[in-house]
């Protein structure tokens, strides 16, 4: 006769093998965890010391408000330097797990906070203007977990949308491109990286000191028209106070190496919310703090933003 512990085991696994039976054939199949990339227990661990998980917990973000950082900008297009106004708004959101968005219901018991950051641009050039708005969020008490990141452009020869989205296991990444090669796909990304296009708002998060250099990997420009597979950097970031004659107030001085001759520099004010003073990158988006202020954007345009008339 078995022992109880014995038949408690039997019970558990006749239990698991008629739960796997009555899934086969659902809806939600599970997934395949022989072809997930390998990833670490807790993403991006050996990044927190660098970072405070706390950044975004002040109360500045319960306003109800959005900070709304308006830039003066280039880009190089067609090999010639564009000048234009760039758009970085951040602002805390509810989000539940079903749909992955805003919450329209408040009630719902799978809500979680992030933080929203959108970047939004129009360059003109002689053929046609471009277009591009990149969304990304952040869980809340985490600057560097990005839970998904959408970007999209426009412009006479196509639009291209793109969308990573972090399951648990790995980015999962959804494109559709109106380039030759690339069209509609989906592949998978490892979990522990940084994505450039983040990097104005996860480094407002470091944990600012002279001398401070750490390794991450980093994902490549993402607000582009292009949906090739994305080039990860193992970079180099290093951090020391910024020069009195580089920004309009006390700052610190971020520099990315990604690669030789890709090195992108970002100038973070010292006070609190460290907002993004200036940035300089290796392929020419340069940014440069026009105005800052805090407004309900949903509600009504800033009065002296152009882009909000567009």
């Amino acid at each position: 006769m078995p022992s109880t512990v014995e038949s408690l085991l039997l019970g558990c696994c006749l239990a698991m093998q008629l739960t796997a039976c009555s899934t086969q054939g659902s809806e939600q199949a599970r997934p395949d965890l022989s072809t997930l990339p390998a990833a670490p227990p807790v993403a991006l661990r050996r990044l927190a010391p660098q970072f405070n998980p706390q950044w975004a917990m002040d109360k500045l973000w319960e306003d109800g408000l959005a900070e709304v950082a308006v830039y003066d900008a280039e880009r190089v297009i067609y090999d010639r330097v564009r000048r234009f106004e760039y758009v970085q708004l951040t602002v805390k959101e509810e989000f539940n797990q079903q749909y992955q968005v805003k919450t329209d219901d408040y009630q719902r018991t799978d809500l979680f906070p992030v933080m929203k950051v959108n970047q939004f641009c129009r360059i003109p050039t002689e053929q046609y203007p471009y277009h591009f708005l990149t969304s990304l969020f952040f869980r809340r008490e985490s600057p560097t977990s990005l839970a998904k990141l959408t970007t999209s452009s426009q412009e006479w020869c196509g639009n291209t949308f793109k969308a990573f989205l972090d399951d648990g296991l790995q980015y999962v990444e959804t494109y559709n491109s109106y380039w030759d090669g690339q069209g509609a796909g989906q592949r998978k990304l490892r979990r522990d990286i940084l994505f450039e296009d983040a990097l104005p708002y996860t480094l407002r998060s470091l944990r600012f000191g002279d001398n401070l250099t750490f390794k991450a990997s980093i994902c490549e420009l993402q607000q582009t028209s292009k949906a090739a597979a994305p080039t990860i950097y193992e970079a180099e970031i290093s951090v020391s106070p910024a020069s009195a004659a580089d920004t309009q107030e006390a700052a610190w001085q971020v520099r990315v190496r990604l690669a030789e001759g890709k090195e992108s520099t970002y100038w973070f004010a010292r006070k609190y919310p460290n907002v993004l003073l200036r940035q300089a990158t290796w392929d020419g988006r340069n940014l440069r703090l026009h105005k800052l202020s805090r407004y309900a954007y949903w509600n009504r345009a800033a009065p002296d933003t152009a882009q909000a008339q567009l």
